[in-house]
Order: C-alpha cells, then sequence, then structure tokens
C-alpha cells in the first residue's frame, strides 16, 4: 500500500448509492486499499447503519429511492468526525454550496473514476485531523519559544544534531525521545525543537502535559474513543495519537499516566496501532513519540510507579537538561536572549540589567530554573523605571527551602530566615503559589495526589494550579 493511501487502512467508510454496479466499483476500489466498507442504497438503510457504526468517511448520493442524500446531513446522522462526500448526476453550484453548508468536506459530479476516491478521502482525512489539532491548540494555549543553547549546554546541543542526522537517514518511524531535567529547565521548548528541525517539520507537533490531565480522561484523550464508549461519549473523537500522525507526540510529565495508560502507551510504540475506548478495531498511527520527566524514572520504577518495560522502550535516545544551577556561565547570554524576546513582545525600548543586576542574577539559584528567569526578567521590564535593571529583591541563597533532616530544618517553618519581601508591588504571589506546588510534587516524587497531600489541599486544586500556569 502506497504511503499517500496508508490512511485507508481499517478506515470504516459508508457508500449510500442506489445503482447496484457503481456501488460496487466504488466499494471494490476502496476495499483495494485496505478499508472496510459498508453499503446502503436507501436512507432508511444509511440511517440503520449509522445508528449502530462509527464511520470515518461515507460517500452518499443526493438522489436516493426514498429522499435526499443531502437530508442525512440536514438531520444530523453522521458523527462529527465523519468526513462526508456528496456525489450526484446532475452538476451544479448551488448544490455544492448547499452541500458545503451542511458540512460535507468535498462534492463530486458522476460521471467520476473511482479511483480518485484514495486521494479524495485523503484530502479529508487531512482537513479532520487539521480541525483537531486546532482544537487542542486552542485548549493548551501554549506558546513555543525558541531554546538557548550557551557553553553549559554543548555537549546537548551536539548530541540533538546527531539525531537530526540519524532522523533524515530513517525509512520508517523514527525512535521515541525521552527528556529529563527538573521542572523548569525547558523540557517542552526542546521537544518543540527537535520536532521543528527534523524531516517531520511538516507534520503535526501535539503537546500534552500528563500531570493536568484527570486519570478518568487520559486514556480517551490519548486513543480517541467510540460513541456510547461511556455517559458522555455523545460521538466518536479522534485521540491525540491519531491527530499526531505524521508528526510528533509530547508526553510532558510521562510518570503521571497510570500503569495502565503506560501499557497502552507502550503497546501504541512497539506495534504502531491503537484501539479507541469503547472500540474493537486497532487503527494504524504513526506519531513520533518524545516524553519528558522532572523525576527519576529509575527510582519510580522501583516505587512501582513507572513501568520498566516502557522504561527501557522509552530510553533508547536518552537527552537530559542540566539544572541552571549547574550551569551559572550560561546566565548573562540567555538573560540577553530571554529580554530580546521579551522587549519585542511588549514593543519596548532596549532595557538591560546593570552590573550589579547581573551579578545577582548569577548568584541567585534559580529553584525554577530557565522559567522562573523568565518570570523574573519579564517583571522587571513590565516594573522598570529606568533602563537598567538591578533586581534588588534577588538575594543568594533566597531562593532556596530548607532542606528535610538537616539541623536548620523546621517542619513548621519553612522560609528562609534571610528572605525580605521585594519593594512593594513587585512580590508576584501566583509564581510563589507555583513554587510550592512544584516542590510538593517533587517531594512526592512526581505524584499529584501525594502533592495535594502534603499541601492540604484537593488534588483538583494542583492540577488546576497546573494548567493555570
Amino acid at each position: 500500500m502506497g504511503k499517500a493511501h496508508a490512511h485507508l487502512a481499517s478506515a470504516e467508510v459508508l457508500i449510500v448509492e442506489d445503482e447496484p454496479l457503481l456501488r460496487k466499483r466504488l466499494a471494490a476500489s476502496l476495499q483495494g486499499y485496505g478499508a472496510e466498507v459498508t453499503t446502503a442504497d436507501s436512507l432508511e438503510e444509511a440511517r440503520n447503519c449509522l445508528e449502530s457504526l462509527f464511520f470515518d468517511f461515507a460517500l452518499t448520493d443526493v438522489h436516493l429511492p426514498d429522499g435526499l442524500g443531502l437530508d442525512l446531513l440536514r438531520a444530523g446522522d453522521f458523527a462529527p468526525d465523519t468526513a462526508v462526500v456528496i456525489m450526484t448526476a446532475e452538476g451544479g453550484v448551488e448544490t455544492a454550496v448547499e452541500a458545503m453548508r451542511l458540512g460535507a468536506a468535498d462534492y463530486l459530479t458522476k460521471p467520476f473514476d473511482p479511483g480518485e476516491l484514495p486521494l479524495i478521502l485523503g484530502a479529508c482525512r487531512k482537513a479532520r485531523q487539521a480541525d483537531r489539532l486546532e482544537q487542542h491548540r486552542r485548549k493548551q494555549e501554549k506558546e513555543s519559544r525558541n531554546f538557548y543553547f550557551g557553553e553549559g549546554l554543548s555537549a546537548l546541543e551536539k548530541q540533538i544534531e546527531k539525531i537530526r542526522e540519524a532522523d533524515s537517514r530513517l525509512l520508517d518511524r523514527p525512535p521515541p525521545i525521552l527528556i529529563e531535567g527538573e521542572t523548569g529547565t525547558g523540557k517542552s521548548t526542546l521537544a518543540r525543537l527537535i520536532h521543528d528541525g527534523g524531516p517531520r517539520a511538516d507534520g503535526p507537533f501535539v503537546e500534552l502535559n500528563c500531570s493536568a490531565l484527570p486519570e478518568n480522561l487520559a486514556e480517551s484523550e490519548l486513543f480517541g474513543h467510540e460513541r456510547g464508549a461511556f455517559t458522555d461519549a455523545r460521538t466518536a473523537r479522534m485521540g491525540l495519537f491519531e491527530a499526531a500522525s505524521g508528526g510528533s507526540l509530547f508526553l510532558d510529565e510521562i510518570p503521571s499516566l497510570s500503569l495502565t495508560i503506560q501499557a497502552k502507551v507502550l503497546t501504541a510504540l512497539e506495534t504502531g496501532r491503537i484501539r479507541r475506548v469503547g472500540g474493537n478495531k486497532e487503527i494504524e498511527v504513526d506519531a513520533r513519540l518524545i516524553t519528558a520527566t522532572n523525576i527519576d524514572l529509575q527510582q519510580a520504577i522501583r516505587e512501582g510507579t513507572f513501568r520498566q518495560d516502557l522504561y527501557h522502550r522509552l530510553d533508547l535516545l536518552q537527552i537530559c537538561i542540566p539544572p541552571l544551577r549547574e550551569r551559572p556561565q550560561d546566565i548573562s547570554g540567555l538573560t540577553d536572549f530571554l529580554l530580546q524576546g521579551i522587549l519585542r513582545r511588549y514593543r519596548m525600548k532596549n532595557i538591560r540589567p546593570s552590573q550589579d543586576g547581573l551579578k545577582r542574577l548569577s548568584q541567585y539559584p534559580w529553584p525554577g530554573n530557565v522559567r522562573e528567569l523568565a518570570h523574573e526578567l519579564e517583571r522587571a521590564i513590565v516594573l522598570a523605571d529606568g533602563e537598567e535593571l538591578d533586581f534588588s529583591q534577588l538575594q543568594p541563597g533566597a531562593g532556596e527551602f530548607p532542606s528535610a533532616g538537616t539541623p536548620e530544618a523546621d517542619s513548621s517553618e519553612w522560609l528562609n530566615p534571610n528572605w525580605i519581601f521585594p519593594a512593594e508591588g513587585e512580590f508576584d504571589l501566583e509564581v510563589a503559589i507555583n513554587r510550592l506546588i512544584q516542590k510538593a510534587i517533587e517531594q512526592a516524587g512526581g505524584n499529584i495526589s501525594g502533592a495535594a497531600r502534603l499541601l492540604g489541599v484537593p488534588r483538583d486544586y494542583v492540577r488546576y494550579r497546573l494548567q493555570k500556569d
């Protein structure tokens, strides 16, 4: 089967046509590319099929013995994810416009060559995939940023270049990539960079923060569901593995997935196939999987919260981003890099750190890594009174939490006694709350429920804060 028609493998297609010979020719053309075809010769029979089955594609004639094929669109008989192509022997702009207005994906005038159908349905599939990706993009509302490679990341940059070179030589699906690093080091930005610089740059890049996904929705979000699979499943829905086909699927904080979902991810990796919730049909997917974690997966394996077989499948290409405190030589260049983007976004003049300000940035431990530095720079830019930033609110050690088990640690008094509030109006409570939450998550080994118990708040509150951040 040609790559261009791989979208038809195991696809469910409904043909509604009352001419037996044409119906047979259309079915044979699609079955030749691996599609599973159901036929109907009337509106009544078509409706019976639509009530019990889900179809990826539907081809329906306009004129049928008991009514118009357009009536199926008017009545909303097709699922939202079904791509509908209207066929008619009567050409005309009015019929075409009406069909498209009612939601048809395309319009064919008889006679036509049945051999054209795979290309037509392929275009419909791409359009449907694009719609699903747009839904996901709006939901995530995340902005991708460039990645800064300083002296401290020179080895990392060379490693990524080698991965790109290897990808360019591959004839089939590229292997998964595992990115390790503390919260805020730029794992999602690096994942986007790997995608954009690889052979799949023209394909979709789908990002999902697993820690912000309720467990009862994880399977449906990743693998999709069929109509009636659960109470609210009124229509069938494509999962993100399908939506990312031809591109990359980035699963951030993958240890947050349950062991059951981890097993399904492993199956998708090994077979290139998934099964929707409530479905019994295997669907081919071709997504390059990139995963990320801010916890030690080996420790998670020992604790029984992460599957060892999945880990060995993921760590073929393992990338580790060191924390910012371990590469202080990068802070000056990284600060310039981030400031350029912030100033551009706010359309502001060239504001720079003073010598004292740059010294404070270099001495600060940055527990929130690059993300915290970016937030600090943006706040300083917005509240700046002059052309220099001195970051007087940053003091060495101010970003550190007392370590449990040390003589200075006191479980009832966690605040560094040397810390003082910055100038009036410069303290960001939202950032402070998010840092406490991240600290709790780290202490709980990446477990959201455990972090919620440490903080004394509901698990849903922690998930809300993570999504908000």
